[in-house]
């Protein structure tokens, strides 16, 4: 064999070797992120039934003071949480201090200050499990079992970035009047031999108050994030003109999110996947009410998008409302491990994992039937929603690695 020829086929030989070196490291890699979805997605089922005890083992920390600690820029609360029922014991049984109206906002809710401190906000029950909120996506008034199912669903997706919720029951009469301040005391009134409130928000009226069976009110309570991580808000870029007859962009323009990717801060960092990870949460529960959003404050967007009030979710089974998934079909682009879990939730059925996780529950149940089985069928609009972006880009492009490495105090 001539030199020449030599030369040609020890190149083309090197040729060879680098790509195939490179494909199995590919591979590898690939596969090593694969196997730690894999156990990841086994230790959420391993615990996802917690037993709501107010037992701390191994600590002399209160169960506010290990949320507390929880709390880092990406997660709220971590994936290996043993202590998670004592502090959801702690949110459902602790004593109410003191009673106030809620923060500012459009519905009704009471911040509650539980002994120990720790600050959660009350939003009452306003509809039976079985009622469909007909008319917009994002009509009728908050549900608070909402709030207790997105928590968990939040927990079985992996993605730990909702605050902590529970159920509880409070008697108006012997456990908000005596410690409520004015403000709230003045909002109370009875209808019959109810006892109810109307609190002061945007939409509160006198007309429309929340009433307990008697003196004893079904509602959610959510944590209060530590006030060492101050919040700031941000308008979702896909958030809807709430205006009749007028659209936002990205109703009518579908390259929008070229659009949004040369913005601050989702040309760079995890916020605009975060985003995509918002949508398929929010498509699942229903929720299309997500103008705003938060993130930690002077986060220079690499703290996480904040799953906080989603209360407006999970008001008709019956509707899937596709546009809450713009985000992911304009975009085309999902996490990896998000795509992962999907699939294995797929694989367990989603509906019965999250019965599952949320079967401690005091008011169990959360959610009827019907609003179950519209996740299980929510779900497959989302794969298949995914695979159509593959087919037409190609899975390199569609499916991206972004995984951060959390570290808690």
């Amino acid at each position: 064999m001539k030199l020449k020829q030599r030369v040609v086929l020890l190149a083309i030989l090197l040729v060879i070797f680098i790509f195939t070196k490179v494909f199995l490291i590919d591979n590898l890699e690939t596969s090593a992120a694969n196997r730690e979805d894999q156990r990841s997605f086994q230790h959420m089922m391993d615990g996802l039934w917690v037993k709501l005890d107010p037992r701390l083992d191994h600590t002399l920390q209160s169960p506010w003071e290990i949320a507390a600690q929880w709390v880092v820029p990406r997660e709220v609360y971590p994936e290996e949480a043993p202590e998670l029922g004592a502090i959801l014991h702690a949110m459902a049984t602790k004593k109410v201090i003191k009673a106030d109206v809620g923060y500012k906002g459009t519905q009704l809710k009471a911040l509650l200050i539980l002994e120990g401190g720790q600050k959660v906000v009350f939003k009452p029950k306003r509809y039976s499990r079985d009622h469909v909120v007909e008319g917009e996506p994002y009509a009728g008034y908050d549900r608070h079992n909402a709030e207790i199912a997105a928590f968990h669903l939040d927990r079985v997706l992996g993605f730990r970035r909702a605050p902590l919720v529970v159920g509880r029951f409070v008697n108006l009469k012997t456990e908000i009047k005596p410690v409520a301040t004015e403000q709230l005391l003045s909002t109370f009134l009875k209808l019959g031999n109810n006892s109810c409130f109307y609190g002061k928000c945007y939409y509160c009226r006198e007309t429309e108050p929340a009433c307990a069976d008697i003196d004893i009110m079904e509602g959610s309570v959510t944590m209060w994030l530590p006030d060492v991580w101050p919040l700031q808000k941000h308008r979702h870029p896909w958030g809807r003109t709430y205006r009749e007859g007028k659209l936002a962009r990205w109703e009518y323009d579908e390259s929008y999110c070229d659009a949004v990717k040369k913005t601050s801060p989702y040309d760079a960092g995890p916020r605009l996947l975060d985003i995509i990870d918002t949508a398929i949460f929010d498509y699942l529960i229903g929720n299309a009410d997500r103008h705003h959003y938060e993130s930690f404050q002077d986060d220079e967007g690499a703290s996480m998008l904040i799953l906080l009030d989603n209360a407006k979710s999970f008001g008709n089974p019956s509707l899937d409302e596709r546009s809450i998934l713009a985000p992911l079909y304009q975009c085309c682009i999902i996490r990896v491990s998000t795509w992962n879990r999907l699939n294995h939730l797929k694989s367990r059925t989603l509906k019965s994992v999250l019965k599952t996780a949320m079967a401690h529950e005091p008011i169990v149940p959360v959610l009827s039937e019907a609003h179950l089985e519209a996740i299980d069928r929510r779900l497959l609009g989302i794969l298949a929603t995914v695979r159509q972006c593959t087919e037409q880009f190609g899975p390199d492009v569609v499916l991206v690695e972004d995984r951060m490495t959390l570290t808690h105090m």
